[in-house]
């Protein structure tokens, strides 16, 4: 399945840099150390795997690579802008400029097609009509639905929802893909088919990240960090993914 390759710039320097990142959340009169001294550098058109057990700060992690939460305290910046000091309207506006999500539960409204689905990050935008129309239809057939834009969700298998899922994170050309348990509520074939489509867009330049608790997802990533107690314990490059 051909997957346009972005047409932005090349991003001079890393795309993801954190330094010293921490996470403390105050639970009734306890502190709960969610991340503590992370760093991490991403370059562009990296495939990266987060893992870690529940409680191992990988969800907290990618809110805040996600710019879906701020740090505590430490450094971040996402495509050469410092974020870990910005508002919730800088980071609503980051997220649509540079972040494409992907969820486990695909997060698509019950009411709208594909299409309409599709559509909402040029919305918030403000992309023309027009315009919209042709990178919604250029967006469905990189994913191999051009033939169910007008289907609603409930008329779509769990994989044609994550697809549609995928072609919304695709639709405004983002800097960064994040996966968060992309495969999480699909079958096993379904979810080889969808790790190929994510495979696909990083073989096209595009930056993707995937959090998962599974070992043979993490395996087709090119590079895996392993979280524990909010802290990396393991930095590993997949000379092979499978």
């Amino acid at each position: 399945m051909m997957i346009s390759p972005r047409p932005k710039e090349p991003i001079p320097g890393p795309i993801i840099e954190v330094r010293d990142l921490h996470r403390t959340y105050e639970v009734g009169t306890e502190k709960v150390l969610a991340v503590q001294g992370v760093d991490l550098v991403l370059q562009p058109g990296e495939y990266l795997a987060i893992m870690g057990s529940s409680g191992s700060g990988k969800s907290t992690l990618m809110n805040m690579l996600g710019c879906l939460d701020t740090p505590t305290s430490g450094s971040y910046r996402l495509a050469g802008t410092e974020v870990s000091t910005f508002s919730d309207d800088q980071l609503a506006e980051i997220r649509n400029r540079e972040i494409g999500f992907v969820f486990q539960t695909f997060n698509l409204l019950p009411r709208s097609t594909a299409a309409q689905n599709v559509e909402l990050p040029l919305v918030y935008a403000g992309i023309r009509s027009g315009q919209r129309s042709r990178r919604v239809a250029a967006a469905l057939e990189s994913v191999g639905l051009k033939d169910r834009a007008v289907h609603r969700p409930n008329e779509l298998s769990g994989g044609q929802c994550q697809r549609v899922a995928i072609a919304r994170a695709l639709v405004n050309d983002p800097s960064l893909v994040l996966a968060d348990e992309p495969t999480g509520n699909l079958d096993s074939v379904t979810s080889n088919d969808i790790m190929k489509i994510l495979g696909g867009l990083n073989d096209q330049g595009h930056t993707v990240i995937i959090v998962t608790h599974e070992s043979d997802i993490a395996a087709q990533c090119k590079r895996v960090i392993t979280l524990s107690d909010g802290r990396i314990i393991r930095d590993e490059l997949n000379a092979k993914p499978s």
